[in-house]
């Protein structure tokens, strides 16, 4: 009788042990779909919401309701107008042109190379293609009619190598960009920048040199320009230059600048030098730091 209770109580205290554990999970909070923290050691790229899931070329919203504030925040900005340059992308491109305290040093090298040319930024941060394409058609481009849009995008689809259908995919949703952009800023030159190698999952790497490679065949030298600094930010297998990203997948202000004097004569022999006065809308930030006093307040629309 001893060992008949034995062998009944240890499963039923097992079996009370597991459903603990999954009550444990339940309870943890999930992950921000943007968060603002700066790390020396990133892991890879996290899901989107409403991203990786869909396919790159039909648009998708960020549901989060962060990232619907952002949403917001750029459409406004957009509307105020006198803009000539229009920087689009994720998070590499949001943290560049931003007004949030961390990345002051950031802002402050693009003022340093932009001032006078009228740059706005509409980089959202975690963002894959299929989340730009939905922003650019609701509204963050409507009206603008800007001289320039530069565009970097697609690293968020490749957290981790992809076979040869999955890289069609990222292509078309990239060509996907490019019909928009023309289709609501048909005077617009669009300067099309290579994916930067991340240095986060290195297996990524041949897959960022094969879409780069193929992006490259895309232009065609006037409406459409090819931007490809990888050779200044990381040797022939992809790995990165050192001081030029803080967590192998975000620049520097060294790496940023790179990218700036790949850009700069591009925007000098399409407008000419840059300005003494600039006209475009002030930085926005990270709606999740409202407390923080250089993120601009949202207006209800």
């Amino acid at each position: 009788m001893t060992l008949a209770k034995r062998s009944i109580r240890i499963p039923g205290i097992l079996a009370v042990g597991a459903m603990l554990t999954q009550f444990a999970a339940a309870q943890m909070p999930a992950q921000p779909a943007e968060t603002t923290t700066n790390t020396n050691a990133a892991p890879a790229a996290p899901r989107p919401q409403g991203g990786f899931r869909n396919q790159a070329d039909q648009p998708a919203p960020r549901r989060d309701a962060n990232s619907q504030l952002a949403h917001e925040q750029l459409v406004e900005k957009a509307q105020q107008g006198g803009i000539d340059i229009y920087f689009e992308g994720d998070s590499i491109t949001r943290r560049w042109g931003t007004s949030d305290a961390q990345y002051q040093q950031n802002l402050a090298n693009w003022n340093t190379n932009f001032f006078g040319w009228n740059a706005a930024d509409f980089g959202w941060g975690a963002d894959a293609i299929q989340n730009i394409l939905w922003r650019l058609e609701n509204g963050e481009l409507d009206g603008v009619n800007p001289k320039i849009i530069v565009v970097l995008a697609g690293v968020n689809n490749i957290p981790r190598a992809l076979n040869d259908d999955q890289t069609d995919d990222v292509e078309r949703g990239l060509k996907k960009i490019l019909d928009i952009c023309q289709e609501k800023a048909p005077d617009a030159v669009i300067i099309l920048t290579a994916i930067f190698p991340r240095n986060d999952n290195m297996s990524a790497v041949p897959t960022i040199f094969k879409i780069d490679d193929d992006m490259a065949k895309w232009a065609d030298g006037k409406k459409i320009r090819f931007l490809n600094v990888n050779d200044k930010l990381a040797d022939k297998d992809g790995r990165q230059f050192p001081g030029l990203f803080v967590d192998r997948l975000h620049p520097t202000v060294k790496g940023y600048q790179i990218w700036a004097d790949g850009l700069k004569p591009i925007f000098t022999e399409l407008l000419g030098p840059p300005a003494k006065t600039d006209h475009a809308p002030a930085p926005t930030g990270d709606p999740s730091a409202r407390k923080s006093p250089a993120v601009p307040s949202l207006t209800t629309h």
